[in-house]
């Protein structure tokens, strides 16, 4: 056709002259014909005016030899086309008739035309190399390009392993081509049925062919590959053990190696000769290496949250009320299923089973044993059959830290570079626990003995350490602290552990509480057997003579085994800088609008979100309470709930089962104060309590209630107490420009609905003994 069109583009301008020439010389014969008299004959009109007639038989000569120089090229184009077409069937058809000659001599039934050229191709080459591939590609790409690579790779595979047994590099050979081919997964999941047909001396022949026959259909529909993942499943658990190195990144991406692995234990059982599955682990081993990602990580989940924290399970729960059917992955880079973090620091070291630390049960103050995880394995599915689950589920993805997140594609990147896609995310990644920069510069042997407490694991590290040593020195008069010196100091009776308690501030808890109760706090936990260092600022740590020498600013000099730094919680927002979500540069954390969502398709949730408080401006919170709350509702409006954030998160402490409180809202010192206190009887305990509510995580019984016009006590309240020996009882108001915004409720237990109703309405009180009545302080 290109040559037909040249050739007409030479003979185009020849015949427009020889058209206009004719126009011309019509024109010029009617003229003439007008001037010349009637009378001249008929018969010489052919010979009037010298050159008409010629030219006009000029032209039509080279339009009729334009015309059939035309039609004869593009005849012989049209026969040079249909010759070689047919060349074409031919050669194929006789790739069929080879084909077939040896499918007879091997039992593999017949397969579809495309495929089976592909299959002659692949036959066609030397066994051991690995070019038989590319040819079938080649071939019959413009017809079926998908079936043929399958087919290609399943005969090539069954030439190698049938005529040698004794030849490692034959099988070896064709996995290249199988790794860089992604259709033959569904050989994977009808390998099991060939190991278990086939019970001859050589399980590797008849395995390839009975696969073949069931890996066709498959491969043709792109969706059953999530119908045929339930026997894949023991495919992996089986591959796993038997080569642990290399064999388990192979399986993550690329199915085929994981039938020779499957094939390799039957093989081992019905035949005596262990020849034929020596090949096999040498296939797995060479595509282990160029396949890393993962088999047992969805490729989609509708829901991903990042962390494994109290957060993300609220979420996750609120997202599973509202969608039964939903699809939930929480992605997490510790070990262990979500579980709460309170008790770390509380219940578990009053424990008097001696493998709590493997167990994680614990005894609450009402004497009623639960577990430390927010469910027990059997709740969640494995995160393989997350796509097939019917009635969608909870997976959770451990051991796995995300490093990238890509907004605007909807990806995460995990730290193993596989890639997760989602249509909606929630990042709790909870924060880090601070360290003091002497410590941090102080060198490997002050690190190695500094705990840093956040974790199950600091837990058993720290128990174990505290068993070993005779000296612990707590840095830190915060919430985690005072609990964790308490709790030290109940062990240090019984085994003659050392405990130390050394802070900034005059008494424990200086910046929450006001200064007569931090003093009371500070003695009460002297008399749990804690010595204390106040005002203690640390200038150095130096390891020297087998112990830890803290050197103070005032010249102080503190030896101890082993620190706990407890100054504090960073928010982790390592996600910040890929996602661009906005760190708030007061507080930390991402910034959240009030529907705690920080970009379309993300919410944030827990310590790493800094939200907008409609009463109390822009806050950040670090308590169990706020990430049970905000979890619940960012899970909400994932949904499609759109509800803003406007509850008033709590938080509690216990100096062990005798003192307690439970606070809200903004609880600073530097804040005036008013503390209306009462006599406390003997069910004003944290263990009194949790025998009240049934559980010891007391947030958890209260966040659903709501005050409902609270009826204050008829008994005369005493004047406002701001100096006195013993606080049984009471409430602390905290003021700003007169209103309360923030309560602490010493020794009162299950009444902070009240208290959030009280901040939520904002109004200024002239007399906040009135407003103390409503917790009912002085009824015994």
């Amino acid at each position: 056709m290109l040559k037909c069109r040249s050739a007409w583009k030479k003979l185009a301008p020849l015949a427009r002259a020889s058209s206009t020439v004719c126009r011309q010389n019509v024109r010029r014969a009617g003229f003439n014909n007008g001037r010349i008299p009637a009378c001249v004959p008929a018969a010489h009109m052919s010979t009037g005016p010298a050159g008409g007639g010629r030219e006009n038989q000029l032209y039509a000569l080279l339009v009729g030899a334009a015309c059939v120089g035309g039609g004869l090229y593009a005849y012989r184009t049209v026969k040079g086309d249909q010759r070689r077409y047919m060349q074409r069937i031919g050669e194929i058809e006789a790739r069929q008739q080879k084909s077939s000659d040896e499918e007879a001599a091997a039992p593999i039934e017949s397969e579809p035309p495309a495929v089976e050229a592909a299959e002659t191709e692949a036959v066609t080459e030397p066994e051991p190399e690995a070019a038989p591939s590319p040819e079938p590609e080649a071939a019959p790409s413009p017809e079926e390009p998908s079936p043929p690579a399958p087919e290609a790779e399943v005969v090539a595979s069954t030439e190698t392993t049938e005529p040698t047994k004794a030849e490692p590099s034959s099988p070896s050979e064709p996995s290249p081509a199988e790794l860089t081919e992604p259709p033959p997964a569904p050989v994977v999941e009808s390998e099991p049925p060939a190991a278990a047909e086939s019970p001859t001396a050589e399980p590797t022949e008849p395995q390839p062919e009975v696969v073949a026959q069931s890996a066709d259909e498959p491969v043709v529909e792109a969706p059953p590959e999530e119908a045929a993942e339930p026997p894949a499943a023991p495919v992996v658990e089986e591959a796993e053990p038997s080569p642990p190195s290399e064999p388990s990144p192979a399986e993550l991406t690329e199915p085929p190696p994981a039938p020779v692995v499957e094939s390799e234990p039957p093989a081992a059982a019905e035949s005596p000769a262990a020849e034929p599955t020596e090949p096999q682990p040498e296939v797995v081993a060479q595509s282990g290496d160029s396949a890393p990602v993962a088999p047992k990580i969805p490729s989609h989940a509708p829901y991903v949250l990042i962390g494994g924290g109290t957060a993300s399970f609220a979420a996750a729960r609120s997202i599973r009320a509202r969608d039964p059917g939903a699809r939930v992955l929480i992605v997490t880079d510790e070990p262990d299923p979500p579980y709460m973090r309170p008790p770390l620091s509380k219940e578990l070291w009053f424990s008097d089973d001696p493998s709590v630390t493997e167990t994680l049960r614990f005894k609450q103050w009402n004497g009623k044993e639960r577990s430390i995880y927010f469910q027990p394995p059997s709740f969640y599915i494995n995160a393989e059959e997350l796509d097939s689950a019917e009635n969608g589920g909870v997976a959770v993805l451990s051991g796995k830290k995300v490093v990238h997140m890509d907004v605007r594609g909807n990806k995460i990147k995990l730290d193993d570079d596989t890639e997760i896609s989602y249509d909606k995310c929630l990042i709790a990644t909870g924060g880090v626990p601070r360290n003091l920069q002497v410590i941090e510069r102080a060198g490997e042997e002050v690190m190695n003995r500094t705990t840093l407490f956040r974790k199950i694991e600091d837990f058993r590290s720290l128990d174990k350490v505290s068993r070993n040593i005779k000296s612990i020195t707590i840095i830190g008069g915060g919430f985690l602290g005072s609990e964790l010196a308490c709790a030290l100091g109940r062990r240090s009776a019984d085994g003659g552990l050392e405990v130390i308690q050394m802070f900034p501030e005059k008494g424990n808890m200086g910046k929450v509480l006001p200064e007569y109760l931090s003093n009371w706090t500070t003695e009460k936990v002297k008399k749990e057997g804690v010595k204390i260092v106040s005002e203690a600022l640390v200038k150095s740590v130096v390891y020297k003579d087998d112990k830890l020498e803290i050197q103070l600013k005032d010249g102080r000099l503190v030896k101890t085994d082993h620190i706990v730094a407890a100054v504090g919680l960073e928010p982790n927002v390592d996600l910040a800088k890929s996602a661009g979500l906005e760190v708030d540069s007061d507080f930390g954390g991402f910034r959240v609008n009030a529907e705690l969502q920080a970009r379309s398709n993300i919410w944030v949730a827990g310590d790493a979100a800094c939200f907008y408080d409609i009463r109390l401006g822009r806050r950040r919170v670090e308590h169990h309470d706020h990430a049970v709350v905000s979890g619940r509702l960012a899970g909400e409006n994932m949904t499609g709930a759109s509800k803003p954030y406007w509850h008033q998160s709590m938080f509690w402490s216990d100096l062990g089962p005798d003192v307690g409180y439970e606070a809200i809202g903004i609880v600073d010192s530097s804040l005036p104060t008013v503390g209306v206190f009462a006599k406390a009887t003997a069910k004003d305990t944290p263990k009194a309590a949790t025998e009240q509510s049934g559980t010891g995580i007391r947030s958890e019984s209260e966040t659903e209630d709501t005050a409902t016009s609270p009826v204050a006590s008829s008994t005369p309240a005493p004047a406002v107490v701001e100096h006195k020996d013993e606080y049984g009882k009471g409430v602390i108001f905290y003021l700003r420009d007169k209103v309360v915004v923030g309560i602490i409720l010493w020794n009162v237990f299950n009444r902070m609905p009240i208290a959030r109703k009280i901040i939520k309405d904002g109004e200024e009180h002239a007399d906040l003994n009135e407003v103390a009545k409503l917790f009912n302080i002085h009824d015994d």
